[in-house]
């Protein structure tokens, strides 16, 4: 084998993705040590509620094994101090301030894709890999598209708008070209020994169904009056932080169902309704944006997802300078403020920013 002189980093969680990845790398030649990052987790909470899905021991041990079986370097990088300031604390922030965000978002922009780069290029890596199912297509002028990864169900390029010319350029995703069965597959005819576990969607450092008992503990929420657009009282709730816009369950409302239709911080009520058209829009405004290349083009049609796993809505963007405003050809049920809008051009990821 012909080995390759760049050293490239993997981001190794001990699952399958970042497994393969890394066993790839090697396959290829090229010089791999394993990264290990440790996120913040609430160490007041019993090891079986509080680890971080995503760094606990488990995790560690099975990355451990993955990278001794595959014979390389594994090194454990704390981030919990930067993990809490960035994403636990924003992710707070946000909810009182009446939004619902998305932490997955801040992790990539401020963890994995910012601090973890730094520390890898102090390790004389060239390179930093990871297991997102994204691919990253090289322009005949030198500039870097970020397209989706082949298996659309897996497509994780909505965490990924703001990476730009020059993080991409350090970047690898060794599995985003193969869908998830072929990764499996390879993991299997690799025999590595990779932590299979459900795959989940939930807040990595929140106990699993525990949104509202971590949202209590870590913020001061006080009760106040439901009401409908006329003013008129129809129960209570427990605290504005626990409800997003579009919600429907645990209102706790006979005669439904209700939907959440507004959030009055001031007032602290919250305002609900029976008609999801009455929550239904089309323009919006999005802040803090990022564009992988240029930023889109007045005029022309772009498909815009304004939440994970959900459809792209075709529509066009109005650039100023403080925000973009969003004008979709369709009304679309509960645009959310905090969580993030972002637009492609067909496969190709454009950029994004977060909903106001």
């Amino acid at each position: 084998m012909i080995k390759n002189k760049n050293k490239i980093a993997v981001a190794m969680s001990g699952g399958v993705d970042s497994s393969v990845s890394a066993a790839l790398l090697k396959k290829m030649g090229y010089d791999c040590i394993g990264i290990f990052m440790k996120f913040w987790h609430d160490e007041k909470l019993p090891d079986t509620q509080g680890q971080n899905r995503c760094c606990s021991q488990e995790s560690y041990l099975r990355a451990k094994s993955v990278a001794d079986y595959l014979d390389i370097p594994l090194y454990t990088l704390n981030f919990k101090k930067k993990f809490k300031q960035n994403v636990v604390d924003k992710f707070l922030h946000e909810y009182r301030k009446g939004k619902t965000p998305n932490p997955c978002i801040n992790c990539n922009k401020f963890i994995k894709f910012d601090l973890l780069l730094k520390r890898i290029l102090v390790l004389g890596c060239t390179q930093l890999a990871t297991g997102h199912y994204a691919i990253k297509r090289k322009l005949k002028n030198g500039s870097y598209a970020l397209m989706k990864g082949k298996d659309k169900k897996k497509d994780q390029t909505y965490f990924l708008y703001n990476l730009n010319q020059d993080l991409l350029s350090r970047v690898i995703f060794p599995v985003g070209g193969l869908n998830k069965d072929k990764v499996k597959k390879l993991a299997k005819k690799l025999r590595l020994p990779v932590l299979w576990k459900e795959e989940s969607q939930e807040i990595c450092f929140v106990p699993p169904k525990k949104l509202g008992v971590f949202l209590k503990q870590n913020l001061r929420l006080k009760p106040g009056r439901i009401i409908d657009k006329k003013n008129n009282n129809l129960g209570r709730h427990d605290g504005l932080a626990l409800y997003t816009l579009g919600q429907r369950k645990n209102i706790k409302l006979s005669g439904g169902p209700y939907y959440v239709m507004k959030k009055d911080l001031k007032n602290n009520t919250l305002m609900v309704t029976k008609k999801p058209a009455e929550i239904s829009s089309n323009k919006f405004k999005i802040s803090d944006c990022s564009w992988v290349i240029n930023p889109p083009q007045p005029g022309k049609v772009y498909n815009i997802q304004i939440r994970y796993r959900t459809k792209a809505e075709p529509g066009r963007i109005k650039i100023n300078k403080k925000y973009c405003e969003i004008i979709l050809n369709r009304k679309v049920f509960a645009v959310t403020a905090g969580q993030s809008a972002v637009i492609y051009d067909k496969n190709e990821l454009i950029g994004g920013g977060v909903i106001n």
